[in-house]
């Protein structure tokens, strides 16, 4: 069986964001108080061990300043040195000098000079160097105690030996005041780590405060008690809530339009069922003629509210673009095979686009062509331009045209001023409807090229 791996604040996981926020700062605050610490600890270490070593090395210096030889050429000290725990046997703190055998002259017998706090024990001198440098280093070569050990090699007046002084003192202070510095780094980085994180939940809880404010106010929303998110938010937050209560108000408008058009359909369906009612209950001879003409009636009352119902539902959808240049053509085919007397002519911008579903694009353009093929003499003439914020779709006919004073009521549903053609009325209305839909409009005018109508549909072009 194979799981899937998923990154812990990735796009697939779910939980609190409280709980993210206070994660990551935990983990951030682990890793810096870490590397802080440890840098931090190498620092005072260090300076604890340079303090310890210098006052090796000061004792070192006071050794080699006493040292003299004596008259039968051994090492002696002119004056005892001041630390009394030389004195004391296994003290802790020794000093040692030892003169090189093999530089003695003749058979000539070199004493080591010992520390009294040395007793019956002896340093070990290793012949690693033969220079006068300052040497330290760790040694374990008593067993109950490690050394720290700081050796330099002289020579004293009055002898060819090359003599070697040695300063010892236990660890045991030193590594103690380290383990105190650390117990004491820990303590306080793990109390600084932990007031962090508190703070970090703290921060995190008031800083997400107003989301839980956000929450309540849509859980009233729900219930009724108010409409709209009315609190005063943090600048954040504000946009969040704008979106939600314009959100709201498109679902109010949505529902709004849902339900006139539910009545208008109503209403439009009512009439033509009354005369069918009428018409079978009379017994009407022409029943079905009757019948055939208010069912088209009705079928064109539903495609025109089924086409504003998909304007709607598709209006939000931000990635809606269509081409206007293939809509026009697909129009034309189609109406020279409805009229083949009409010639339809396409001009202007072939590239222009707009924010509209293709579908209801092609209802749109669909409808005007056709009102001027119907009522025109032939000639169909559509030009399509860019007009500032607008995409202009111009579609003019040689026919009588429109009346000033009548332009505006041709747009309501079932007006026909030429009743002598098929139809319902209600083209020019599905063309309004949708255009305004979508932020558009429709004005009508009069063509000056070809003396009919001029139908000037405008809309929302693509960026």
């Amino acid at each position: 069986m194979k799981f899937p791996l998923r990154w812990p604040f990735g796009r697939g996981s779910t939980g609190s964001l409280a709980r993210r926020i206070i994660t990551v700062a935990a983990l951030w605050i682990a890793i810096l108080l870490g590397f802080g610490g440890f840098a931090l600890d190498r620092l005072l270490t260090s300076a604890i061990s340079r303090n310890f070593d210098s006052q090796l090395e000061f004792e070192l210096n006071a050794l080699m300043a006493a040292a003299e030889i004596g008259p039968d050429g051994e090492v002696l000290l002119n004056r005892p040195l001041a630390d009394q725990r030389f004195l004391e046997p296994y003290s802790g703190l020794y000093y040692q000098i030892t003169g090189d055998q093999k530089a003695a002259p003749g058979d000539q017998d070199l004493q080591d000079l010992p520390s009294r706090s040395l007793w019956d024990r002896k340093l070990i001198v290793e012949g690693a160097h033969r220079d006068v440098q300052r040497h330290f280093y760790d040694s374990k070569e008593f067993p109950e105690e490690t050394l720290r050990v700081v050796e330099r090699d002289g020579l004293l007046p009055g002898s060819k030996v090359r003599w070697r002084f040695q300063i010892a003192q236990s660890r045991v202070t030193l590594d103690e005041q380290i383990a105190v510095i650390r117990r004491t780094m820990i303590r306080s980085f793990v109390i600084l780590g932990l007031g962090l994180i508190v703070l970090a939940a703290l921060q995190a809880s008031y800083g997400l405060w107003p989301l839980r404010r956000v929450r309540r106010a849509i859980a009233e929303i729900r219930s009724g008690e108010k409409s709209r998110i009315d609190e005063r938010l943090p600048l954040e937050i504000e946009p969040l809530a704008a979106e939600l209560n314009q959100l709201l108000e498109h679902n109010e408008l949505q529902a709004e339009e849902a339900r006139r058009h539910a009545g208008n359909l109503a209403h439009a369906l009512k009439t033509p069922l009354t005369v069918i009612t009428n018409a079978a209950t009379a017994n009407d001879p022409d029943l079905a003629n009757t019948v055939c003409r208010e069912v088209t009636i009705m079928r064109r009352q539903v495609d025109h509210h089924l086409a504003r119902a998909r304007a709607i539902g598709r209006r939000s959808d931000a990635q809606a673009r269509a081409a206007i240049w293939p809509s026009l053509e697909a129009v034309e085919r189609a109406m020279s095979r409805l009229y083949e007397h009409v010639t339809v002519d396409l001009a202007g911008d072939k590239d222009a686009a707009v924010r509209v579903e293709r579908q209801d694009l092609d209802e749109m353009l669909g409808n005007l062509i056709e009102n001027a093929a119907k009522y025109g003499r032939g000639r169909v003439f559509v030009t399509v331009k860019k007009g500032g914020p607008a995409a202009i779709i111009e579609v003019e006919d040689d026919g009588p045209g429109i009346p000033a004073e009548e332009r505006s009521s041709i747009f309501d549903r079932g007006v026909r001023l030429d009743t002598g053609k098929p139809g319902t009325g209600l083209g020019l209305a599905i063309v309004r409807d949708v255009a305004e839909i979508y932020g558009g409009s429709i004005e009508l005018d009069e063509s000056e090229d070809l003396g009919g109508l001029l139908a000037r549909l405008k809309l929302p072009p693509t960026r």
